[in-house]
């Protein structure tokens, strides 16, 4: 049975960088993605062929399904690219594990053989930087939505507390002011644990699919070579597809909570 790694293997090094059997593989899918899209937008005509209508079906639904989430198009204009180009590489990383006969390449190294590829998206430093990305585009949707002395306020809410001393400087004293700025200190403070919370829910349910279907898939494999492993392909597929859509969508709802301001809502009320 083929050992099951947590970490990728070390194919090579160039200089001191050691270049990963899941590196390589994402290399060769960005590069693969990118020719793909300049070969279709320098290739767009008037009257589209099957491939450029399906490519438009796709980023014309993808587009709708942001407008609907963000209920602005001039914010959707902007954020589309991101959601979109995550969904994209999610997608055909975990479609690339389907290519018969990538999994049986290969090669020598210093520490034995080792698969030339390896699912990317196994790779937990690579979703740990796409988790990282998506969490700091959050973080400044809301700088720029509250504006940085509001960002801060936001997490540690002292107002309460400040309007109990004004009171109190009156020659008021008002425990419920008090208690009430206390509380809303504390639920700012456990907003900024719920924004930490956001990359180890987000990389961890990526990793965590992608990574345990690998291991089913090569534990069937060795179990029952001929019939077991059919079913969890299928089940790999459709859990390739959702996790893609999961993890896009939630980035979309992140940015489109960090900043809702409220104005808009009030503003269609009025």
């Amino acid at each position: 049975m083929e050992s099951i790694s947590l970490s990728p293997q070390i194919l090579f090094y160039i200089g001191a960088l050691p270049i990963t059997n899941s590196f390589l593989w994402a290399v060769v899918l960005s590069l693969f993605i990118m020719i793909t899209t300049l070969i279709i937008r320098f290739s767009l005509k008037q009257v589209p062929g099957r491939l450029q209508n399906a490519f438009e079906i796709l980023i014309e639904g993808a587009y709708s399904l942001v407008e609907s989430v963000m209920g602005n198009e001039k914010k959707s204009k902007k954020i589309f690219p991101l959601v979109f180009t995550l969904f994209l590489f999610i997608l055909m990383a975990n479609m690339a594990t389907f290519i018969p006969g990538q999994s049986a390449i290969t090669i020598k190294t210093a520490g034995g053989m080792v698969p030339l590829f390896r699912a990317i998206i196994a790779d937990y430093s690579l979703v740990f930087v796409m988790t990282i990305i998506s969490v700091i585009t959050t973080q400044i949707v809301a700088i720029i939505a509250f504006g940085p002395f509001g960002y801060i306020f936001k997490f540690i809410n002292v107002i309460g507390i400040k309007n109990f001393f004004l009171e109190l400087f009156k020659g008021k004293f008002k425990p419920g002011i008090l208690a009430q700025g206390l509380l809303d200190l504390f639920l700012g403070l456990m907003d900024v644990v719920g924004e930490l919370a956001k990359i180890v829910s987000l990389s961890f349910r990526l990793f965590g699919n992608i990574f345990a279907g690998e291991v089913l898939g090569a534990v069937f494999l060795f179990l029952a070579p001929f019939i077991a492993p059919l079913p969890m392909q299928f089940l790999g597929l459709l859990t390739a597809i959702v996790q893609a859509f999961v993890f896009s969508i939630l980035t979309l709802i992140f940015i489109k909570m960090a900043g809702d301001t409220g104005e808009e809502e009030l503003a269609e009320q009025n």
